[in-house]
Protein backbone atom coordinates (compact mmCIF):
# COMPACT_ATOMS: atom_id res chain seq x y z
CA UNK A 1 0.00 0.00 0.00
CA UNK A 2 1.39 3.39 -0.94
CA UNK A 3 2.27 5.72 1.98
CA UNK A 4 -0.09 8.60 2.64
CA UNK A 5 2.46 11.23 1.60
CA UNK A 6 3.05 9.32 -1.65
CA UNK A 7 -0.68 9.53 -2.48
CA UNK A 8 -0.64 13.25 -1.77
CA UNK A 9 2.35 13.73 -4.06
CA UNK A 10 0.65 11.79 -6.88
CA UNK A 11 -2.47 13.89 -6.35
CA UNK A 12 -0.34 17.00 -6.66
CA UNK A 13 1.13 15.59 -9.89
CA UNK A 14 -2.37 15.22 -11.35
CA UNK A 15 -3.40 18.69 -10.18
CA UNK A 16 -0.40 20.36 -11.72
CA UNK A 17 -0.84 18.43 -15.00
CA UNK A 18 -4.52 19.44 -15.19
CA UNK A 19 -3.54 23.06 -14.48
CA UNK A 20 -1.09 22.93 -17.40
CA UNK A 21 2.18 23.05 -15.41
CA UNK A 22 4.58 20.25 -16.51
CA UNK A 23 7.39 21.69 -14.37
CA UNK A 24 5.27 21.45 -11.25
CA UNK A 25 4.23 17.93 -12.22
CA UNK A 26 7.87 16.84 -12.49
CA UNK A 27 8.62 18.53 -9.16
CA UNK A 28 5.72 16.71 -7.52
CA UNK A 29 6.94 13.41 -8.94
CA UNK A 30 10.34 13.99 -7.37
CA UNK A 31 8.68 14.88 -4.08
CA UNK A 32 6.67 11.67 -4.22
CA UNK A 33 9.90 9.70 -4.39
CA UNK A 34 11.46 11.71 -1.53
CA UNK A 35 8.39 11.30 0.66
CA UNK A 36 8.95 7.56 1.09
CA UNK A 37 8.80 6.19 4.65
CA UNK A 38 11.85 6.57 6.88
CA UNK A 39 14.49 3.93 6.19
CA UNK A 40 14.84 1.29 8.89
CA UNK A 41 17.70 1.46 11.37
CA UNK A 42 20.89 -0.23 10.23
CA UNK A 43 20.93 -3.98 11.00
CA UNK A 44 22.43 -4.90 14.33
CA UNK A 45 25.96 -6.21 14.42
CA UNK A 46 26.13 -9.93 14.17
CA UNK A 47 23.14 -10.24 11.85
CA UNK A 48 25.26 -12.36 9.52
CA UNK A 49 28.48 -14.36 9.67
CA UNK A 50 30.75 -11.58 8.36
CA UNK A 51 29.35 -9.00 10.78
CA UNK A 52 29.69 -11.43 13.68
CA UNK A 53 33.33 -12.11 12.84
CA UNK A 54 34.03 -8.38 12.58
CA UNK A 55 32.35 -7.77 15.93
CA UNK A 56 34.34 -10.52 17.63
CA UNK A 57 37.58 -9.22 16.12
CA UNK A 58 36.74 -5.68 17.23
CA UNK A 59 35.93 -6.86 20.75
CA UNK A 60 39.21 -8.75 21.01
CA UNK A 61 41.14 -5.73 19.74
CA UNK A 62 39.37 -3.50 22.26
CA UNK A 63 40.09 -5.89 25.14
CA UNK A 64 43.75 -6.13 24.18
CA UNK A 65 44.03 -2.35 23.92
CA UNK A 66 42.39 -1.90 27.31
CA UNK A 67 44.59 -4.55 28.91
CA UNK A 68 47.68 -2.79 27.53
CA UNK A 69 46.51 0.56 28.96
CA UNK A 70 45.98 -0.90 32.41
CA UNK A 71 49.30 -2.74 32.26
CA UNK A 72 51.08 0.48 31.27
CA UNK A 73 49.62 2.18 34.35
CA UNK A 74 50.71 -0.63 36.66
CA UNK A 75 52.23 0.82 39.79
CA UNK A 76 51.54 4.37 38.58
CA UNK A 77 48.59 5.87 40.44
CA UNK A 78 48.80 9.13 38.51
CA UNK A 79 48.59 7.44 35.14
CA UNK A 80 45.57 5.38 36.19
CA UNK A 81 43.88 8.49 37.59
CA UNK A 82 44.50 10.31 34.32
CA UNK A 83 42.97 7.42 32.37
CA UNK A 84 39.93 7.47 34.67
CA UNK A 85 39.40 11.23 34.38
CA UNK A 86 39.82 11.18 30.61
CA UNK A 87 37.51 8.19 30.14
CA UNK A 88 34.86 9.71 32.40
CA UNK A 89 35.01 13.05 30.60
CA UNK A 90 34.74 11.40 27.20
CA UNK A 91 31.76 9.31 28.29
CA UNK A 92 30.07 12.39 29.74
CA UNK A 93 30.58 14.30 26.46
CA UNK A 94 29.13 11.44 24.42
CA UNK A 95 26.16 11.19 26.82
CA UNK A 96 25.49 14.92 26.36
CA UNK A 97 25.69 14.66 22.58
CA UNK A 98 23.18 11.81 22.65
CA UNK A 99 20.87 13.81 24.92
CA UNK A 100 21.00 16.82 22.59
CA UNK A 101 20.45 14.62 19.53
CA UNK A 102 17.48 12.84 21.10
CA UNK A 103 15.93 16.22 21.93
CA UNK A 104 16.41 17.36 18.32
CA UNK A 105 14.90 14.11 17.04
CA UNK A 106 11.89 14.69 19.28
CA UNK A 107 11.34 18.13 17.75
CA UNK A 108 11.72 16.75 14.22
CA UNK A 109 9.28 13.96 14.97
CA UNK A 110 6.70 16.47 16.21
CA UNK A 111 7.17 18.56 13.06
CA UNK A 112 6.67 15.50 10.85
CA UNK A 113 3.47 14.54 12.69
CA UNK A 114 2.12 18.10 12.38
CA UNK A 115 2.76 18.07 8.63
CA UNK A 116 1.07 14.68 8.28
CA UNK A 117 -2.01 15.95 10.12
CA UNK A 118 -2.12 19.10 7.98
CA UNK A 119 -1.94 17.06 4.78
CA UNK A 120 -4.57 14.62 6.00
CA UNK A 121 -7.02 17.43 6.85
CA UNK A 122 -6.89 18.77 3.24
CA UNK A 123 -7.11 15.38 1.56
CA UNK A 124 -10.89 15.26 1.13
CA UNK A 125 -11.36 18.71 -0.43
CA UNK A 126 -8.40 18.29 -2.73
CA UNK A 127 -9.60 14.86 -3.90
CA UNK A 128 -13.00 16.26 -4.95
CA UNK A 129 -11.49 19.03 -7.04
CA UNK A 130 -8.89 16.71 -8.57
CA UNK A 131 -11.61 14.23 -9.53
CA UNK A 132 -13.50 16.92 -11.45
CA UNK A 133 -10.36 18.03 -13.26
CA UNK A 134 -9.42 14.47 -14.16
CA UNK A 135 -12.90 13.81 -15.57
CA UNK A 136 -12.66 16.96 -17.69
CA UNK A 137 -9.24 15.85 -18.88
CA UNK A 138 -10.39 12.37 -19.93
CA UNK A 139 -13.79 13.36 -21.51
CA UNK A 140 -13.65 16.92 -22.84
CA UNK A 141 -17.09 18.04 -24.25
CA UNK A 142 -17.14 18.46 -28.05
CA UNK A 143 -17.39 22.11 -28.94
CA UNK A 144 -19.70 21.73 -31.92
CA UNK A 145 -21.46 18.33 -31.67
CA UNK A 146 -23.47 18.45 -28.42
CA UNK A 147 -27.02 18.83 -27.28
CA UNK A 148 -28.06 22.18 -25.82
CA UNK A 149 -28.40 20.74 -22.34
CA UNK A 150 -24.86 19.25 -22.64
CA UNK A 151 -23.56 22.59 -23.81
CA UNK A 152 -25.23 24.32 -20.85
CA UNK A 153 -23.72 21.82 -18.42
CA UNK A 154 -20.33 22.25 -20.06
CA UNK A 155 -20.56 26.04 -19.75
CA UNK A 156 -21.57 25.79 -16.12
CA UNK A 157 -18.73 23.34 -15.44
CA UNK A 158 -16.27 25.61 -17.24
CA UNK A 159 -17.42 28.60 -15.19
CA UNK A 160 -17.13 26.59 -11.98
CA UNK A 161 -13.72 25.14 -12.83
CA UNK A 162 -12.49 28.55 -14.00
CA UNK A 163 -13.15 29.84 -10.51
CA UNK A 164 -11.68 26.78 -8.84
CA UNK A 165 -8.40 26.44 -10.74
CA UNK A 166 -6.69 29.52 -9.20
CA UNK A 167 -7.62 28.26 -5.72
CA UNK A 168 -6.43 24.81 -6.72
CA UNK A 169 -3.10 26.25 -7.75
CA UNK A 170 -2.74 27.95 -4.38
CA UNK A 171 -3.61 24.67 -2.65
CA UNK A 172 -1.16 22.80 -4.90
CA UNK A 173 1.64 25.24 -4.08
CA UNK A 174 0.90 24.92 -0.36
CA UNK A 175 0.89 21.15 -0.69
CA UNK A 176 4.20 21.22 -2.57
CA UNK A 177 5.72 23.36 0.17
CA UNK A 178 4.47 20.99 2.88
CA UNK A 179 5.78 17.95 1.03
CA UNK A 180 9.17 19.60 0.57
CA UNK A 181 9.33 20.36 4.28
CA UNK A 182 8.20 16.86 5.18
CA UNK A 183 10.88 15.40 2.92
CA UNK A 184 13.51 17.58 4.59
CA UNK A 185 12.35 16.62 8.08
CA UNK A 186 12.33 12.92 7.22
CA UNK A 187 15.84 13.23 5.77
CA UNK A 188 17.13 14.90 8.94
CA UNK A 189 15.46 12.24 11.06
CA UNK A 190 17.12 9.48 9.04
CA UNK A 191 20.50 11.21 9.40
CA UNK A 192 19.96 11.68 13.14
CA UNK A 193 19.09 8.01 13.54
CA UNK A 194 22.36 7.02 11.92
CA UNK A 195 24.33 9.43 14.11
CA UNK A 196 22.56 8.17 17.22
CA UNK A 197 23.40 4.57 16.35
CA UNK A 198 27.08 5.46 15.89
CA UNK A 199 27.22 7.42 19.15
CA UNK A 200 25.54 4.53 20.95
CA UNK A 201 28.27 2.17 19.76
CA UNK A 202 31.00 4.57 20.91
CA UNK A 203 29.31 5.07 24.28
CA UNK A 204 28.97 1.32 24.83
CA UNK A 205 32.71 0.91 24.34
CA UNK A 206 33.51 3.91 26.55
CA UNK A 207 31.35 2.55 29.35
CA UNK A 208 33.03 -0.84 29.12
CA UNK A 209 36.43 0.84 29.27
CA UNK A 210 35.38 2.93 32.24
CA UNK A 211 34.06 -0.12 34.09
CA UNK A 212 37.37 -1.94 33.64
CA UNK A 213 39.39 1.06 34.81
CA UNK A 214 37.19 1.52 37.88
CA UNK A 215 37.59 -2.14 38.78
CA UNK A 216 41.36 -1.80 38.54
CA UNK A 217 41.34 1.35 40.66
CA UNK A 218 39.27 -0.25 43.41
CA UNK A 219 41.40 -3.39 43.34
CA UNK A 220 44.48 -1.28 43.95
CA UNK A 221 42.67 0.74 46.60
CA UNK A 222 41.80 -2.45 48.46
CA UNK A 223 45.39 -3.68 48.23
CA UNK A 224 47.07 -0.44 49.30
CA UNK A 225 44.54 0.94 51.79
CA UNK A 226 41.95 -1.72 52.65
CA UNK A 227 38.81 -0.62 54.44
CA UNK A 228 38.38 -2.70 57.62
CA UNK A 229 35.02 -4.41 57.87
CA UNK A 230 34.60 -2.92 61.36
CA UNK A 231 34.92 0.63 59.98
CA UNK A 232 32.36 -0.08 57.27
CA UNK A 233 29.95 -1.54 59.82
CA UNK A 234 30.49 1.43 62.12
CA UNK A 235 29.70 3.88 59.31
CA UNK A 236 26.52 1.96 58.51
CA UNK A 237 25.51 2.05 62.17
CA UNK A 238 26.06 5.81 62.38
CA UNK A 239 23.97 6.31 59.25
CA UNK A 240 21.07 4.35 60.73
CA UNK A 241 21.24 6.32 63.95
CA UNK A 242 21.56 9.80 62.36
CA UNK A 243 18.48 11.93 61.88
CA UNK A 244 19.73 14.20 59.09
CA UNK A 245 22.75 14.82 56.87
CA UNK A 246 24.36 17.36 59.19
CA UNK A 247 24.18 14.92 62.07
CA UNK A 248 25.50 12.15 59.83
CA UNK A 249 28.57 14.12 58.69
CA UNK A 250 29.34 15.38 62.19
CA UNK A 251 29.22 11.91 63.72
CA UNK A 252 31.10 10.22 60.87
CA UNK A 253 34.02 12.64 61.05
CA UNK A 254 34.14 12.31 64.80
CA UNK A 255 33.54 8.57 65.28
CA UNK A 256 34.52 6.64 62.13
CA UNK A 257 38.31 6.41 61.59
CA UNK A 258 38.42 6.74 57.74
CA UNK A 259 36.06 9.73 57.81
CA UNK A 260 37.97 11.27 60.71
CA UNK A 261 41.27 10.92 58.84
CA UNK A 262 39.67 12.49 55.77
CA UNK A 263 38.43 15.43 57.85
CA UNK A 264 41.90 15.92 59.31
CA UNK A 265 43.51 15.77 55.87
CA UNK A 266 40.96 18.31 54.59
CA UNK A 267 42.38 20.82 57.06
CA UNK A 268 45.70 20.59 55.21
CA UNK A 269 44.35 21.95 51.88
CA UNK A 270 46.97 24.33 50.39
CA UNK A 271 46.35 28.08 50.14
CA UNK A 272 44.87 29.52 46.99
CA UNK A 273 47.26 29.46 44.01
CA UNK A 274 48.08 32.45 41.84
CA UNK A 275 45.43 33.30 39.19
CA UNK A 276 47.79 32.06 36.46
CA UNK A 277 47.62 28.59 38.01
CA UNK A 278 43.82 28.35 37.83
CA UNK A 279 43.09 25.59 35.32
CA UNK A 280 40.64 22.88 34.50
CA UNK A 281 40.77 20.73 37.64
CA UNK A 282 40.67 17.56 35.58
CA UNK A 283 43.85 18.61 33.76
CA UNK A 284 46.21 19.31 36.63
CA UNK A 285 49.84 18.28 36.18
CA UNK A 286 49.82 15.97 39.20
CA UNK A 287 47.05 13.37 38.84
CA UNK A 288 48.76 11.31 41.55
CA UNK A 289 48.04 13.96 44.20
CA UNK A 290 46.30 12.92 47.43
CA UNK A 291 44.91 16.31 48.36
CA UNK A 292 42.97 19.02 46.47
CA UNK A 293 44.93 21.01 43.92
CA UNK A 294 43.48 24.28 45.23
CA UNK A 295 41.14 25.55 47.91
CA UNK A 296 37.47 24.90 47.18
CA UNK A 297 36.69 28.62 47.34
CA UNK A 298 39.12 29.13 44.45
CA UNK A 299 37.42 26.49 42.31
CA UNK A 300 34.51 28.79 41.40
CA UNK A 301 33.75 28.63 37.69
CA UNK A 302 35.93 25.53 37.24
CA UNK A 303 33.90 22.51 38.38
CA UNK A 304 32.39 20.17 35.77
CA UNK A 305 28.82 18.99 36.21
CA UNK A 306 29.01 15.45 37.63
CA UNK A 307 26.77 13.95 34.97
CA UNK A 308 25.45 14.75 31.50
CA UNK A 309 21.78 15.67 31.46
CA UNK A 310 19.09 18.29 31.88
CA UNK A 311 19.07 20.64 34.85
CA UNK A 312 15.53 20.19 36.20
CA UNK A 313 15.49 22.05 39.51
CA UNK A 314 17.94 24.70 40.65
CA UNK A 315 18.98 25.76 44.13
CA UNK A 316 16.40 28.09 45.69
CA UNK A 317 13.54 27.17 43.37
CA UNK A 318 10.18 26.38 45.03
CA UNK A 319 9.83 22.73 45.95
CA UNK A 320 6.73 20.53 46.22
CA UNK A 321 6.52 20.98 49.99
CA UNK A 322 6.26 24.77 49.83
CA UNK A 323 9.91 25.35 50.69
CA UNK A 324 12.97 25.94 48.53
CA UNK A 325 15.32 23.52 46.81
CA UNK A 326 18.62 23.03 48.65
CA UNK A 327 20.51 21.62 45.68
CA UNK A 328 20.56 20.97 41.97
CA UNK A 329 18.62 18.11 40.33
CA UNK A 330 19.80 16.77 36.96
CA UNK A 331 17.78 14.33 34.85
CA UNK A 332 20.10 11.99 33.01
CA UNK A 333 20.19 8.81 30.97
CA UNK A 334 20.05 5.29 32.33
CA UNK A 335 23.41 3.91 33.36
CA UNK A 336 25.21 7.25 33.01
CA UNK A 337 28.53 7.50 34.88
CA UNK A 338 28.72 10.05 37.70
CA UNK A 339 32.01 11.85 38.37
CA UNK A 340 33.27 13.83 41.36
CA UNK A 341 32.62 17.56 40.84
CA UNK A 342 35.75 18.46 42.83
CA UNK A 343 38.78 16.93 44.51
CA UNK A 344 37.84 15.47 47.87
CA UNK A 345 37.70 12.62 50.36
CA UNK A 346 34.81 10.18 50.62
CA UNK A 347 33.33 10.52 54.11
CA UNK A 348 30.23 8.44 53.38
CA UNK A 349 29.15 6.04 50.64
CA UNK A 350 25.97 4.05 51.15
CA UNK A 351 22.21 4.17 51.77
CA UNK A 352 20.76 6.94 53.92
CA UNK A 353 17.07 7.41 54.64
CA UNK A 354 15.07 8.86 51.72
CA UNK A 355 18.23 9.79 49.84
CA UNK A 356 18.77 6.25 48.64
CA UNK A 357 22.44 5.79 47.78
CA UNK A 358 24.24 8.83 49.21
CA UNK A 359 27.81 9.93 48.53
CA UNK A 360 29.43 12.66 50.63
CA UNK A 361 32.76 14.26 49.72
CA UNK A 362 34.80 16.50 52.01
CA UNK A 363 36.27 19.14 49.68
CA UNK A 364 38.20 20.94 52.43
CA UNK A 365 37.65 24.33 54.04
CA UNK A 366 34.39 23.24 55.67
CA UNK A 367 32.81 22.37 52.31
CA UNK A 368 31.00 19.11 51.64
CA UNK A 369 29.41 17.83 48.43
CA UNK A 370 26.38 15.53 48.64
CA UNK A 371 25.16 13.43 45.72
CA UNK A 372 22.12 11.15 45.75
CA UNK A 373 19.93 9.22 43.33
CA UNK A 374 22.65 6.91 42.01
CA UNK A 375 22.12 3.19 41.61
CA UNK A 376 25.66 2.16 42.57
CA UNK A 377 28.61 3.92 44.23
CA UNK A 378 32.06 2.88 42.98
CA UNK A 379 34.35 4.41 45.65
CA UNK A 380 35.01 3.50 49.29
CA UNK A 381 34.92 5.33 52.59
CA UNK A 382 38.09 7.38 53.14
CA UNK A 383 39.16 7.27 49.47
CA UNK A 384 40.53 10.43 47.82
CA UNK A 385 39.18 11.22 44.34
CA UNK A 386 40.01 13.82 41.73
CA UNK A 387 37.58 16.21 40.07
CA UNK A 388 36.15 14.39 37.07
CA UNK A 389 36.99 10.94 38.41
CA UNK A 390 34.09 8.41 38.22
CA UNK A 391 32.45 7.74 41.59
CA UNK A 392 29.03 6.24 40.82
CA UNK A 393 26.60 4.97 38.18
CA UNK A 394 23.01 6.05 37.62
CA UNK A 395 20.22 3.47 37.63
CA UNK A 396 18.47 1.98 34.64
CA UNK A 397 15.11 3.60 35.37
CA UNK A 398 12.80 4.91 38.02
CA UNK A 399 15.22 6.22 40.65
CA UNK A 400 14.68 9.97 40.87
CA UNK A 401 16.77 11.10 43.82
CA UNK A 402 15.79 11.89 47.39
CA UNK A 403 12.08 11.90 48.20
CA UNK A 404 9.93 11.97 51.29
CA UNK A 405 9.56 14.37 54.22
CA UNK A 406 13.28 14.68 54.92
CA UNK A 407 14.28 15.09 51.28
CA UNK A 408 15.90 18.37 50.29
CA UNK A 409 14.37 18.23 46.83
CA UNK A 410 10.74 18.22 45.77
CA UNK A 411 8.86 15.14 44.68
CA UNK A 412 9.76 13.41 41.45
CA UNK A 413 8.32 14.75 38.18
CA UNK A 414 6.30 12.65 35.80
CA UNK A 415 9.40 11.38 34.05
CA UNK A 416 10.64 8.02 35.30
CA UNK A 417 14.21 8.78 34.28
CA UNK A 418 17.02 8.63 36.82
CA UNK A 419 17.89 11.94 38.45
CA UNK A 420 21.02 13.01 40.27
CA UNK A 421 20.69 15.34 43.24
CA UNK A 422 23.75 17.50 44.04
CA UNK A 423 24.06 19.69 47.12
CA UNK A 424 26.95 21.89 48.31
CA UNK A 425 27.29 22.61 52.02
CA UNK A 426 29.47 25.03 53.94
CA UNK A 427 29.80 24.28 57.65
CA UNK A 428 26.60 22.23 57.50
CA UNK A 429 24.51 24.86 55.67
CA UNK A 430 23.31 24.38 52.09
CA UNK A 431 24.71 26.91 49.62
CA UNK A 432 24.06 27.74 45.97
CA UNK A 433 26.41 25.66 43.78
CA UNK A 434 25.83 27.81 40.66
CA UNK A 435 29.00 29.97 41.03
CA UNK A 436 31.18 26.85 41.03
CA UNK A 437 30.01 25.28 37.77
CA UNK A 438 31.96 25.71 34.57
CA UNK A 439 30.01 26.45 31.40
CA UNK A 440 27.92 23.36 30.55
CA UNK A 441 25.47 22.28 27.89
CA UNK A 442 21.87 23.03 28.88
CA UNK A 443 19.74 20.46 27.06
CA UNK A 444 16.00 20.52 27.53
CA UNK A 445 14.95 16.95 26.83
CA UNK A 446 16.26 13.57 27.87
CA UNK A 447 15.14 10.13 26.74
CA UNK A 448 16.10 6.85 28.34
Amino acid sequence: MMPRTGLFALALLAACAAAGSPARAESAARLAQKAAPLPPLPPAKGSDGAALKAEVAGTREFQERLKAEIEAAKGDRGKLSRLLVDASGRARDIEQRIIDLEARMGRLDQAAKALDISLAERRGVLAQVLAALLRMGRQPPPALVMRPDDALDAVRSAILLGALVPELRVEAETLASDLTELSRVRGELAEARGTLARLGTVLEEDRARLTALISERQRRQQENDPLPAADRAQAEGVAKASGDVHDLVTRLEAEVPPAARAAEAALQVPPAPQPALRRDLGREDDPARLRPALAFTDAKGLLPLPVAGVRLREFGAPDAAGGAEKGLTIATRSGAPVSAPADGWVVYAGPFRSYGQLLILNAGGGYHILMAGMDRITVDLGQFVLAGEPVAVMGRAGRVGPTGPSAPAGGPPASGQPQLYVEFRKDGVSIDPAPWWAAATDSRKVRG
